[in-house]
């Protein structure tokens, strides 16, 4: 196999790895599915329940509402759920099938203080440690480093099941080094539709479907709806409307699944729906919008890698450089003009941080769109910010990297001091 083809079924294989389904937002429904599978361990219900998480996913959890639960929030509902109705078998949609009689226990038995939470010492970003106690048996399930990845299963002081974890490195993955802007146009360009046309419909099905759910109903700070009354119903009012209308929905308890990119389903929709609006406004093929998503994900993708799952760097800034590149390339866009797009839009917003999710992604996911677009349409007017300007240097993967450096390393710091404001409110 020569190194075309290793690359081919890499991108392909990544494509398949990320963009895949969950309902609701994605850390809260990473405690669930942990507090399914351990309550599958332990055979009944527990008397008492301690979970242990890192600083990055209380800060995504306390603020949004978990899907099936009568609209409750926070780490001990999302733990509530998933020990009383939760599939573990599901994974990410691990409590879509919640019943009434259910959704009212979950209530009672969050009301029982049965549910303690810590915040865990831990080098890990992301880190969900699940400890359930009945009688004389306790069984312990811990999740790092990405949301289904279970690296410990202990019952009664027997390891079930364990696997060596890495911090920062998400082993049984897809190397995701080998991504670049170059590459991934290349991919785009002469992928074989049918090698990506069950992933990508998907993923326009499923977003498509909760845009429209979002500017449907009344969900959050209705960020989608205020745009078009404000701004009127041009397709760059559009684009930014429905991406920023399924986050309304989703932070808010919209129990409609999405297809998520990088653990985020706020990027799965940020990285989606604005290309798939522009599709329609241009009127291209199946063939070209299919083409035009593929770069976008992985463009989104490519710089999540460097930036890690959970930081204090807002992801739908990454995904909307994505569905910038996107655009571009529905446009006619090739290497040049994608490149320019992705470093004006990175030049514009990223400096807007991660404050955990909730109403408020509906938003940045907006300013992270405009800056997308507003890229684009720069280079088309022949203007663009350039190397040395600030964190921008010379090259769309000098700037990725740049970017990447800012978040991972220099934004520790920033992410310390969210977390200890969000856990002092």
């Amino acid at each position: 196999m020569n190194n075309s083809d290793i690359k081919y079924k890499n991108y392909l294989q990544i494509l398949r790895e990320e963009l895949v389904p969950a309902m609701g937002c994605t850390e809260p429904i990473a405690i669930a599915y942990a507090a399914a599978k351990a309550r599958q361990v332990l055979g009944c219900i527990p008397e008492k329940v301690i979970v242990e998480v890192s600083g990055n996913i209380i800060k995504n959890v306390k603020s949004v509402i978990v899907p099936n639960t009568n609209h409750l929030k926070g780490i001990e509902a999302a733990t509530a759920a998933g020990i009383i109705a939760g599939q573990a078998e599901k994974k990410l949609e691990v409590i879509s099938e919640v019943t009434e009689p259910e959704k009212q226990i979950i209530k009672e038995y969050i009301d029982g203080n049965t549910i303690e939470v810590k915040l865990a010492d831990t080098p890990f970003i992301f880190d969900i440690q699940m400890n359930l106690f009945y009688k004389d048996s306790f069984v312990k399930v811990r999740i790092v480093n990405y949301h289904t990845n279970i690296v410990l299963i202990e019952k009664n002081g027997e390891i079930l099941y364990t696997k060596e974890a890495k911090v920062l490195k998400e082993d049984g993955l897809s190397d995701k080094t080998l991504l670049n802007v170059k590459d991934i146009i290349d991919f785009a360009d002469c992928v074989d539709i049918e090698d990506v046309k069950d992933i990508i419909g998907r993923q326009i099905e499923y977003n498509s479907k909760i845009a429209e759910e979002g500017l449907k109903n009344n969900y959050g700070a209705n960020i989608g709806n205020v745009l078009l009354s404000a701004y009127g119903s041009d397709i760059k009012v559009r684009a930014k409307a429905k991406a920023a209308a399924g986050s309304d929905a989703r932070m808010n308890g919209c129990e409609l699944p999405v297809i998520i990119i990088s653990g985020s389903g706020n990027q799965g929709m940020t990285a989606s729906i604005p290309v798939i609006e522009y599709a329609k406004e241009l009127k291209v093929s199946k063939e070209k919008l299919y083409r035009a998503l593929v770069l976008s994900n992985l463009v989104t993708i490519h710089q999540k890698t460097g930036i890690g799952r959970l930081s204090a760097y807002c992801g739908a800034i990454s995904a909307g450089a994505g569905s910038g590149a996107g655009i571009a390339y529905l446009h006619g866009g090739k290497y040049e003009e994608i490149s320019h797009t992705i470093v004006n839009a990175l030049s514009i917003v990223s400096g807007i941080v991660c404050d955990g999710a909730k109403a408020s992604c509906a938003a940045k996911i907006a300013a992270g769109v405009d800056a997308g677009i507003l890229g684009y349409h720069m280079y088309k007017n022949g203007q663009q910010f350039r190397g040395g300007d600030g964190i921008v240097k010379k090259g769309v993967e000098a700037t990725i990297s740049n970017v990447g450096k800012l978040a991972k390393e220099g934004m520790k710091e920033t992410d310390k001091e969210i977390i200890k404001i969000m856990i002092e409110n």
